[in-house]
């Protein structure tokens, strides 16, 4: 009965999506005051159905109900209690639904946290919100629907993919989705804006945040999925430019881009045309993502292999909106005002030219990824683009985005200085040149792009907080004022701060592991000892242990460093019951920020097995870095400009005091 119930809200909330996508859209645009007032309360009710379909769901996996199909095909009794749950959206139908959900969510937060917002521009952004949330409830109920049930249900089921079975992809998704669907409601907003005419910069402020909630954890969920790859996959990769993963990185590169934008629009009015634009980009290539995992046309280790008729839905729903949003824009487009001038030499200037590199890396991720696809779908050949594209294409692209982040940051709005700027961070090149011959030389590299590229990285960190130490001037005031005024700094000095250090942390990250990282493998017997770098590694032999619902043989080694001994490692082997599956659990020890990667392979006569060891230095700066960017952004979201209403224009201004005198002479 629960499980009918939950398809049953599914339903409600595909009527009531249907009203929301119609009627507050035609109050917007034609000044009904009563239909604008209905957006809220059908949003609030579209995420009360869908939250409890989704909470139907989960009580049939919880409950290990067989009947459902979804259920059999990817739980299993002895599964434990996180992967149960986790299962819910480690399908195809589940995580449409984690996705609807998610949709419904950001749809309701916009009805309750934007008081402030115009009536009109409220009420067409969520009827927006309504046409997407109405395609996509419309896709789950007639070709990815969660609750059919099964004539003849089995006794056990057949368990989930044992790679998912993983804390790590419990958490992964979800962060996933918010940031992918949070970008559905900036899409709205632009549309929103397209439709009633409102594009200026207190729309600017008002969308802001809610760019800055998605990029915030698109970067997190992105991250996630990172480490899971790196410990679970057994590889010792951290990054393989697989095609799943480009579909989530690119709506990151234009959603970075989408926020910079956003922030010259809201402080100058100006960059309109652009930032709409980026705004439906984004979540355009959201959707992209949304058909490249769930359409079967990629093999991947993220992506669900379905049926092509799901496919196809997916890809009509993409065609819609896609060129649906494009010919508003371009109708729409024409008319808009110029917003603000600014010299190209300017804080302004910098922040376009970081879009035109981001933009430009983003349309090279799209080509590597998509041009397989397209010459097999013409031709028949099938080709793989691989790391060397990308290395040598979106790398060099980003170099210069690197190069600018410390100078953007000194650069005053409308008209600044280069030269005086570039004088100011003199220091900071010097420091970031010394930085990268100390690491390169600790590290006994000799390669001079390797030198290069450290420079850029110190270049990019030590640059981040240049701004905050010319701010507070210690120097002048004494470090016991200067500290005061470290502390009172605006919110938007400390989150750009601590976005650019997040990138350059990574960027090092990145570096180091690429040009010191060292592998090792070998066939050891209990009982051997192999060096490695200054580690030394002994095999001591395995154990047979039996888990949940799997079998495993948990090997032990014995590392030590400069003859010292460390700590026990045990890699593991598994084998999942159900489904027979094995499994590579590897084991890292961490010194620092670097660390010491080992993963067993099959065994080799009576007593051999394959060992794999890594040795991968600083390589934790990368995910450091995530979690810095994420922190800049937050505190982002705490500026009080954000929670304020959007200040008026002169013009603005104005004509509110024109209007209230014509009403105070009319009352008189």
């Amino acid at each position: 009965m629960i499980v009918e119930l939950g398809h049953f809200m599914l339903i409600l909330a595909l009527v009531a999506s249907l009203y929301q996508s119609v009627f507050p859209m035609w109050g917007a645009v034609n000044g009904d005051t009563r239909l604008m007032r209905t957006a809220a309360p059908v949003a609030h009710i579209i995420f009360a159905f869908v939250l409890l379909s989704f909470v139907a769901l989960t009580y049939a996996y919880l409950t290990s109900d067989f009947s459902v199909l979804n259920v059999a095909e990817n739980s299993h009794s002895d599964k434990p209690l996180i992967y149960k749950i986790s299962g819910v959206w480690g399908n195809h139908e589940g995580s449409i639904l984690l996705w609807v959900l998610i949709l419904a969510l950001f749809g309701s937060l916009v009805a309750g946290f934007s008081g402030k917002l115009p009536q009109n521009l409220k009420a067409a952004t969520l009827g927006a919100q309504g046409w997407v949330s109405f395609a996509f409830l419309l896709f789950v109920i007639l070709a990815s629907n969660p609750f059919l049930r099964l004539a003849n249900p089995p006794v056990q089921g057949r368990d989930l993919n044992p790679m998912l079975q993983d804390v790590g992809l419990a958490i992964h998704p979800p962060l996933l989705y918010v940031g992918y669907v949070g970008f559905s409601i900036v899409f709205s907003f632009a549309i929103a804006a397209l439709i009633i005419g409102r594009i200026d910069a207190a729309w600017a402020r008002w969308v802001r945040p809610w760019v800055l909630i998605s990029w915030i954890f698109l970067t997190l969920g992105i991250a996630m999925g990172s480490y899971w790859a790196y410990y679970e996959l057994g590889w010792g990769g951290w990054w393989f430019w697989d095609p799943v993963e480009n579909a989530s990185f690119m709506p990151w590169l234009t959603g970075s881009a989408l926020l910079h934008s956003a922030l010259v629009m809201e402080k100058r009015d100006a960059l309109k045309v652009w930032t709409i634009f980026l705004a439906i980009v984004t979540f355009s290539l959201s959707l992209l993502g949304t058909f490249l995992v769930r359409s079967g046309v990629l093999t991947s280790v993220h992506a669900f292999a379905v049926d092509p008729s799901r496919g196809l839905f997916i890809l009509a729903i993409l065609m819609v909106f896609i060129v649906g949003s494009f010919v508003l824009f371009a109708m729409r487009a024409p008319a808009l005002k110029q917003g603000g001038l600014f010299a190209p030499i300017s804080r302004e200037g910098a922040l376009v030219l970081n879009n035109l590199f981001l933009t430009t890396a983003t349309a090279a991720v799209f080509f590597g990824t998509l041009y397989p696809l397209l010459l097999e779908a013409a031709t028949g050949e099938k080709i793989s683009v691989g790391e060397p594209f990308f290395n040598l294409t979106f790398g060099p692209i980003m170099v210069p985005v690197l190069l600018l982040m410390p100078i953007g940051q000194l650069l005053t709005w409308k008209r600044s200085d280069l030269k005086g700027v570039t004088q100011r961070l003199s220091l900071v090149f010097a420091l970031a040149c010394v930085a990268a011959a100390l690491l390169l030389w600790a590290e006994g590299g000799r390669q001079v792009f390797a030198l290069i590229g450290f420079a850029l990285a110190f270049w990019t960190i030590l640059g981040s907080f240049w701004e905050l130490v010319e701010r507070v001037a210690p120097r002048k005031v004494g470090f016991a004022r200067a500290w005061h005024r470290l502390i009172g700094l605006p919110k938007t000095v400390w989150s750009t701060a601590l976005g650019h250090l997040g990138i350059g942390v990574t960027a090092l990250g990145v570096l180091c592991v690429s040009q010191f990282e060292s592998e090792k493998v070998l066939v050891m017997h209990p009982g051997e000892t192999t060096s490695f770098q200054e580690y030394q590694l002994t095999y001591e032999g395995f154990e047979d242990l039996a888990g949940p619902n799997y079998q495993e043989r948990v090997t032990s080694y014995s590392l030590s460093k400069d003859g010292e001994f460390v700590r026990k490692m045990h890699p593991s082997k598994r084998v999942y019951v159900a489904s027979g599956r094995p499994m590579t659990e590897t084991d890292i020890a961490t010194f620092g920020f670097s660390q010491v990667y080992l993963a067993v392979g099959d065994p080799v006569g009576q007593s051999g097995l394959v060992t794999r060891i890594y040795h991968k230095p600083l390589i934790l700066l990368i995910w450091i870095g995530c979690l810095i960017m994420s922190a800049g952004g937050t505190i982002a979201l705490f500026d009080r400009r954000l929670r304020v209403a959007a200040p008026l224009s002169a013009k603005a201004h104005r004509k509110v005091a024109n209007n209230t005198g014509d009403q105070q002479s009319a009352q008189s």
